[in-house]
């Protein structure tokens, strides 16, 4: 199989490099997160993906890992059109019913070279339960950190898998806080969906699939749910892979959608800024959309200039619109829980142009909002 050629851990803060061989999972200078500096093996051609395997792993030419030894035959999910100009992408059909198979089997795959003593990560639940669950796969010793108040069913999920629950009191920042330093300990694989740029090449495989089912292009704007960004920076890495290698002409705005509850972003955004805001404008404040309510994602700066330089927004939602959108796809047949329906809640009344929205988790996740 052809791969892509990686090199090593990048800092885009200092310049700061690591070997991808390391445990190292923050940059130690800055102790933010790591990118991939890696080359693209050869450009994708469209002819030659009939017949490959039916997963994510058939752009091989531009993922940064080898023929996987972990998948659960994650990627390849339907799109489906919702209305005459918005279409949604189902991942909510991935093997543990979220996109964030998609990062979690090349995190796996990464721990599995380097035969850690543990996995550890940190999650609200969806990335949690998937690397638990690729953990399995891959016959690794594995601990999720999630927040109190988390989904029950999701940390059923995560126990089913066998990995180890370390139930965090407080929000997702303090798990987050929590994991880390359980990273810091010798022989530790962090498979953090927020530093390790690995999992951004995995999820950047949900535009590659847009642009092969919309026969080489790509729609004009893709609405993403956005808390530490993951998907979105997935997307703005594929996009601007398939201009590199000539494949699309036109960039896609990228309209990243937030809780009104929580967001640290759109406050950023509208007020002009680089980063995030020392005191954001809006509240931080509980919400059904517990997936994206990071009140401060390490990888802000990158979120803010991808959406820029897309020609995109940000926009945000409120607990009644999300309850709502619920409701509403669950009667067109979609039962999506309350994080993954924002999108629609943002963006499914449009009508002068063509967007998709992921429906990114399954509502047997969550179930119906109260």
């Amino acid at each position: 199989m052809l791969t892509a050629m990686a090199t090593s851990y990048l800092c885009p803060q200092d310049g700061t490099r690591a070997d991808v061989s390391s445990l190292t999972w923050c940059c130690p200078v800055c102790r933010g997160p790591w990118d991939l500096d890696f080359e693209i093996a050869a450009p994708i051609r469209a002819g030659a993906l009939s017949g490959r395997v039916n997963s994510l792993w058939r752009y091989e030419e531009v993922l940064p890992l080898a023929a996987p030894t972990t998948t659960l035959g994650e990627g390849r999910t339907p799109l489906v059109p919702l209305t005459g100009t918005v279409s949604a992408k189902l991942d909510f059909l991935m093997p543990t019913l979220s996109f964030k198979d998609r990062g979690a089997v090349m995190l796996a795959e990464l721990a599995l070279s380097l035969s850690p003593a543990r996995v550890v990560a940190d999650s609200s639940g969806n990335a949690g339960t998937a690397v638990a669950a690729y953990c399995a796969r891959a016959g690794l010793p594995c601990t999720v950190y999630v927040p109190e108040g988390t989904s029950p069913k999701k940390t059923e999920q995560i126990r089913a898998h066998g990995a180890r629950l370390e139930i965090v009191p407080g929000d997702r920042e303090a798990t987050a806080l929590a994991a880390r330093a359980a990273a810091d300990a010798p022989g530790i694989f962090y498979a953090s969906h927020v530093f390790n740029p690995y999992f951004l090449h995995g999820t950047k495989t949900y535009v590659y699939e847009l642009w092969e089912d919309l026969d080489g292009r790509l729609p004009d704007a893709i609405a993403v749910p956005v808390g530490n960004g993951t998907l979105l920076l997935g997307a703005a890495l594929a996009i601007t892979e398939l201009r590199a290698q000539g494949l699309i002409d036109n960039r896609p705005a990228l309209i990243a959608v937030q809780a009104e509850a929580v967001s640290p972003l759109a406050d950023a955004f509208r007020a002009g800024a680089d980063d995030l805001l020392d005191s954001p404008a809006g509240a931080l404040s509980p919400t059904l959309a517990e997936g994206i309510a990071i009140p401060r994602p390490p990888r802000a700066r990158a979120i803010l200039a991808a959406v820029r330089e897309s020609g995109g927004t940000f926009l945000t939602v409120t607990e009644d619109q999300i309850r709502d959108a619920q409701l509403d796809l669950a009667a067109r047949g979609f039962y999506v829980e309350t994080t993954g329906v924002a999108c629609w809640a943002a963006v499914g009344g449009w009508k002068d142009r063509s967007v998709v929205v992921p429906l990114c988790g399954a509502g047997l996740k969550t179930g119906l909002a109260a």
